[in-house]
């Protein structure tokens, strides 16, 4: 029976610069990743695809320009979890006024 190896790898962030590569493997390795960020309770992310994609880097490597919002997302969401908000950031949805603008009728349509 052919199955896909297990794959995980890890990204770092000092909130400076893009993520990076910290850690990748398949198998007991990919399972060693997991475990040790279980034990030091970081937000793990599951998708397959995107663990492909970012296993094709190498160790220390930023993460490609063309991830960035995507990463970005997993980052906020993952400091969501852990009641964290970047610095000068105060957690409060901003206020957008939705008021609609009157809507110009031609004249004598009503």
């Amino acid at each position: 029976m052919n199955s896909t190896p297990r794959q995980a790898i890890a990204l770092s962030y000092d909130g400076e610069q893009a993520p990076t590569l910290s850690a990748k493997g398949d198998d007991e390795l990919a399972e060693a990743i997991l475990a040790l960020a279980r034990q030091h309770e970081i937000p793990i992310y599951e998708n397959a695809e995107l663990v492909r994609l970012l296993a094709r880097l190498e160790l220390g490597e930023q993460i490609p320009e063309a991830l960035y919002l995507t990463i970005a997302e997993i980052i906020a969401f993952a400091w969501q979890l852990r009641g964290k908000v970047p610095a000068g950031f105060d957690g409060s949805p901003r206020q957008r006024d939705v008021t609609p603008a009157p809507l110009a009728l031609p004249p004598g349509t009503m």
